[in-house]
């Protein structure tokens, strides 16, 4: 099926599926403009940067954004987006919601409201259409998936919690210990023997190899038709995590991430 034969499939104009890209493609263009006008380096990663590379926008059936920064860039962008974000934005993490425990930010939309299939949003304060922020580490892919063990007891407590209000408490120390202690301790160690692999922020559940040659330096691709920034090696980039990723997957058995989503504006 060529895009056309897609777009009408999954996302024609109008679509409910269509409106909530376009709200996360206004989301990206308000972060892009940060990012330039301070300087902080990203790139379009995951499904995101598939459909640039393979539709030169959004897959038609995918309802996320991801983009990725090193951590010292993304500890930056936290610093300055209060300050710099529209009264229709929230930023989303460990600081400004207390029951956010993810070791990544959403930028979210507040003229929505969305639920996902994992229920873990049920109790955050920000709830709307959103874009991923992930930070991009130096460490090894053991100590990654160790990290991932370290944290992996949040996700069974949130998922099978009977009592939301308890459940938030145990879920909080954990977040808590590797986040102001652990974490910082790993890192300290890395410092002095840095890894040359980039891979996921620790504690964040996804551990595939990054390559700085392939990464940097970034340049530009064409999404929604807009200029953004990609790895400037993105097919061989992307080949290593996906393998043949212009091949379609088999499209009758897609899984949406959305359960639930109101567009008030």
């Amino acid at each position: 099926m060529n895009n056309e034969e897609l777009r009408k499939r999954f996302n024609p104009d109008g679509s409910l599926l269509r409106r909530q890209q376009l709200r996360m493609l206004d989301i990206l263009l308000e972060i892009d403009r940060i990012c330039k006008k301070h300087q902080i380096p990203y790139w379009l990663s995951s499904g995101t940067l598939i459909g640039a590379m393979r539709h030169n926008g959004f897959i038609p059936w995918d309802d996320d954004v991801d983009i990725e920064m090193m951590r010292e860039d993304y500890l930056k962008l936290m610093k300055v987006l209060p300050d710099e974000l529209p009264e229709w934005l929230a930023l989303q993490n460990s600081d400004t919601d207390e029951n956010y425990f993810f070791f990544y930010a959403k930028i979210r939309d507040r003229r929505s409201k969305m639920l996902e299939n994992t229920n873990y949003d049920r109790m955050w304060k920000e709830q709307g259409v959103y874009i991923d922020i992930f930070p991009m580490e130096k460490h090894s892919i053991g100590l990654h998936k160790f990290t991932e063990k370290t944290v992996g007891h949040m996700y069974k407590i949130w998922r099978t919690s009977t009592d939301d209000a308890k459940s938030i408490k145990q879920v909080r120390r954990i977040f808590d210990f590797n986040n102001r202690f652990l974490f910082p301790l790993l890192r300290f160690f890395c410092r002095l023997k840095p890894g040359k692999l980039i891979t996921s922020g620790m504690g964040i559940p996804y551990h595939n190899r990054r390559y700085e040659d392939e990464i940097f330096p970034l340049t530009t691709h064409v999404f929604e038709g807009h200029e953004f920034s990609v790895p400037g090696k993105a097919d061989a980039h992307l080949r290593h995590i996906y393998g043949d990723y212009m091949k379609l997957p088999d499209l009758d058995k897609l899984a949406p991430h959305v359960a639930q989503l109101e567009l008030f504006e």
